[in-house]
């Protein structure tokens, strides 16, 4: 094994969209990882790993317990309050009294045994960082760096309140034989993730898919990686789009807890698409049923756009005509207020998710018959140089409406 002799940053973090159970936001760690955390410690000269970083050796979890122990610093991010992040803190605070720095995003909350900690919050719009924020906190994290670097003090709650406590030794014989060499591989799970969204980008689902069924069976179906993989099966139309949509479908089901809006969209998604091609209502009511849940627990514009777009399916079928107005009113009060919370969260000094958010916009004015609306914000939608499987599912939706306003 080739001696490891590089100063080593090991970044202790979720992977990937993560929920946070107390806002209820889903969270893009990987923007955080690649935006703040690795310039900030490449520009102070460290190695930056990440344990989905680590070769696949099959021991991935004895690698990353020597890198807690063998790296001169660690970078905890603790947002969405991620339990497997928050224990390997607590190991790192046994292994090590110093050079352990805590960040998390601003909204969520911070256990209270390591509340004294000093943390460096930033802000996460969800989906993505602004470069504004992202440069801030870059500078932020690396003078919190260089202080480290010139005068390690004790971070740790073990080393401060006992402090003749002693710490664990490792040869540097052995931590070599466990580590081995920290290369980028082909086959760590940060390289299997910047692949699979390199082949979506190209439409290539079936492949896309493929990796991301590797990259469950790697975290023991981590709920990432499922939602991709089942979102992915069901656009490769591989080996026929009934067959993809109910493998779809298989896949989806192994999430036990369908709460969040990831799950429910896409689990809405595959139904009203089976609904398309079978043309069995059960599945225009389950799919209404998830995208329902989805608009009410947390008012999701995704989940609520598409819940009113299958009552308005669900309307021309009616035949008792209470249920018919129920549903296009529904559909109507639906939009509406889609409308008032979207354009509210607009106003934001860094409003997230603009790309889909014009998108709702543009079909929520449309279908209530409001054109010149529908039209600008089409126009701000395309500005924001979706991928052309982003144009493909606005023109879809867009097509639906237009084709459900023609049967009124």
């Amino acid at each position: 094994m080739t001696k490891i002799d590089e100063k080593i940053c090991f970044v202790i973090m979720g992977f990937g969209k993560k929920k946070d159970p107390d806002t209820n936001r889903t969270i893009d760690l990987d923007e955080t990882y690649k935006k703040i955390i690795l310039p900030a410690v490449h520009s102070c000269g460290y190695k930056c790993i990440r344990a989905d970083e680590i070769l696949d050796s099959g021991l991935i979890d004895r690698s990353m317990y020597a890198l807690l122990y063998r790296a001169e610093l660690v970078i905890a991010d603790i947002s969405t309050y991620n339990p497997n992040a928050i224990y390997e803190l607590g190991v790192r605070h046994v292994l090590k009294p110093f050079s352990t720095l805590i960040i998390k995003e601003d909204e969520g909350k911070i256990p209270f045994d390591i509340n004294h900690n000093r943390t460096l919050n930033y802000k996460h719009l969800g989906g993505e960082i602004s470069n504004t924020e992202a440069k801030k906190k870059v500078r932020e994290l690396k003078d919190l760096i260089s202080a480290i670097m010139k005068n390690p003090i004790t971070d740790s709650p073990i080393y401060s309140y006992i402090p003749k406590i002693k710490y664990p030794v490792l040869s540097e014989e052995d931590l070599n034989e466990i580590i081995g060499e920290l290369k980028s591989n082909e086959n760590t799970i940060y390289s299997l993730t910047e692949k699979a969204k390199d082949f979506m980008r190209d439409k290539k689902f079936n492949e896309a898919a493929e990796i991301w069924r590797k990259l469950s069976e790697k975290t023991n179906n981590d709920i990432y990686y499922i939602q991709q993989e089942a979102l992915c099966t069901y656009k490769s139309e591989s080996p026929n789009t009934i067959q993809a949509l109910t493998n779809a479908l298989l896949i989806i089901g192994k999430i036990s807890e369908q709460s969040d809006t990831e799950t429910l969209g896409i689990t809405g998604a595959i139904n009203k698409n089976l609904w398309k091609y079978t043309k069995e209502i059960g599945y225009l009511n389950t799919a209404i049923e998830y995208y329902q849940k989805g608009w009410n627990l947390h008012k999701d514009y995704y989940t609520g756009e598409n819940y009113a777009h299958c009552l308005e399916h669900k309307s021309l079928l009616e035949t008792d005509n209470d249920l018919k107005i129920h549903a296009r009113v529904e559909a109507k009060k639906t939009r509406q207020e889609i409308i008032e919370i979207v354009t509210k969260s607009l106003e934001e000094a860094e409003p997230e998710e603009l790309k889909w958010k014009y998108a709702t916009l543009s079909n929520c004015y449309l279908a209530l018959d409001n054109n010149d609306k529908a039209k600008e914000f089409e126009e701000k939608f395309i500005s924001q140089n979706p991928d052309s499987w982003n144009i493909g599912s606005f023109e879809t939706s867009k097509q639906d409406i237009l084709n459900n306003k023609n049967l009124k």
